[in-house]
């Protein structure tokens, strides 16, 4: 019996985590280690025993069920994601990855499979930063990129404390840190981008991963009246603010090629309308697929302060909140996951992630590779984020070829 993905489960699946955490406007809103991320995590590890998987938790809460295969001895296969969302989330981002690992697993528990290697599903710990900084920190630190006692000391963006916070939801665990060793990693995900749905590519076989590069900008300038202070005597912290804002982006133009560049988060203080800000905080996010070029892209926007803080007469200091060089996929991997959709008659392409995923911490450990679905219009981190069904199932289908393959490896 060949193993096949059952499309009403996989989806019924997606919308019922979807459904914890969703806020009035339709988005889903399950931050890092909150109430409704515990609850998440609670239903996917419901789901995970009723498939029979053994379940074990790390001490930074990554989470990992174990389908065992017929050589213990042998690494088993990893697959998974991450289920935390953005304030803003929709039902897709990270959720598919893991709920098509289970599915994948009920699949083969459905025509009673065997596989050499054990196959695991992972739910990794604060894939999206958006309460804890960095991103991908429980993928980070299981992969040793970050040591377990700076991560638990992390404080939120609402003053709370990550081990404080794994505690008190439960999922502060003991199972031993950086296991179990992938032999390999594969991970299905939405792609957050425009190119599958405006090409009608079904299947994305990702390559490669952009570098990330992020930066805190805080700005101290003066306070002083709106109306009685002369432009040339200002020193106004939210006129500097804007001009790093435009700066980035004409240096994102200029550069051209892969390098994309955002101010994504700017706070004034006092924030009046009519009081020159006299602080300003913003955010940089610098990516490219060459890390040449990006540390190229910082070293222009290191200069570009110096400058401005000189010509304002304002004090600008710059925190980094996370730094990651690109990533080659494994291309063996990828060849597979083309292989995989030309026999279910996808059409698919190579492609580079513009995203930072948990594949990306893995691929420091074992060969891996992404497999990305077409999202609708581009649009991500967004309650309107949408994927046709078809396109879900096909992916986890995908990822049940490319998986089963990799399991019956012996070397």
């Amino acid at each position: 019996m060949n193993p096949a993905i059952d499309r009403r489960r996989l989806l019924d699946r997606l919308d019922a985590l979807a459904a914890i955490g969703r806020q009035p406007s339709g988005a889903c809103c399950r931050l890092a280690l909150t109430d409704d991320d515990r609850a998440g995590r609670d239903q996917v590890v419901a789901w995970m025993r009723a498939l029979g998987l053994a379940v074990s938790i790390d001490p930074i809460g990554n989470i990992f069920a174990l389908r065992a295969g017929r050589r213990p001895e042998l690494a088993p296969v990893m697959t998974g994601s991450h289920i935390d969302t953005v304030r803003t989330g929709g039902a897709y981002d990270g959720n598919l990855g893991v709920l098509a690992g289970l599915e994948v697993v009920a699949a083969l528990n459905d025509a009673a499979i065997d596989t050499e290697r054990g196959l695991v599903v992972a739910v990794f710990t604060d894939e999206e930063g958006a309460r804890f900084a960095p991103d991908m920190l429980g993928s980070l630190v299981f992969v040793g990129g970050l040591p377990l006692d700076q991560a638990l000391a992390m404080r939120s963006i609402d003053g709370a404390i990550l081990g404080d916070e794994l505690r008190r939801i439960g999922y502060a665990g003991t199972a031993p840190l950086g296991e179990p060793l992938p032999h390999a990693f594969v991970e299905l995900h939405i792609e957050q981008g425009p190119v599958l749905d405006a090409e009608g590519f079904r299947i994305g076989a990702v390559e490669d991963l952009q570098g990330i590069s992020w930066q805190e900008i805080r700005i101290r300038g003066q306070s002083n009246h709106a109306g009685t202070t002369p432009m040339r005597l200002r020193h106004d912290a939210g006129h500097a603010a804007a001009a790093i804002s435009c700066f980035v982006r004409e240096l994102a133009r200029e550069m051209g090629g892969s390098q994309v560049a955002t101010v994504g988060k700017v706070d004034l203080v006092p924030n009046l309308v009519n009081v020159i800000a006299a602080q300003a905080t913003l955010t940089v996010d610098l990516r490219n697929t060459d890390e040449a070029r990006l540390q190229q892209a910082e070293a222009r926007l290191a200069g570009f302060l110096a400058q401005l803080a000189e010509s304002e007469g304002v004090d600008i200091a710059c925190r980094p909140l996370a730094r990651f060089e690109p990533v080659r996929f494994d291309g063996g991997i990828a060849a597979r996951i083309e292989a995989v959709a030309d026999r279910h008659g996808l059409a698919r392409r190579r492609m580079t992630s513009g995203a930072g995923h948990d594949a990306q911490m893995l691929a420091r450990v074992c060969p891996t590779a992404m497999i990305f679905v077409p999202s609708v219009g581009g649009i991500s981190h967004n309650p309107a984020e949408h994927t046709e069904p078809d396109d879900l199932v096909a992916g986890a289908n995908v990822l049940l070829g490319t998986l089963l393959d990799l399991c019956h490896e012996e070397n």
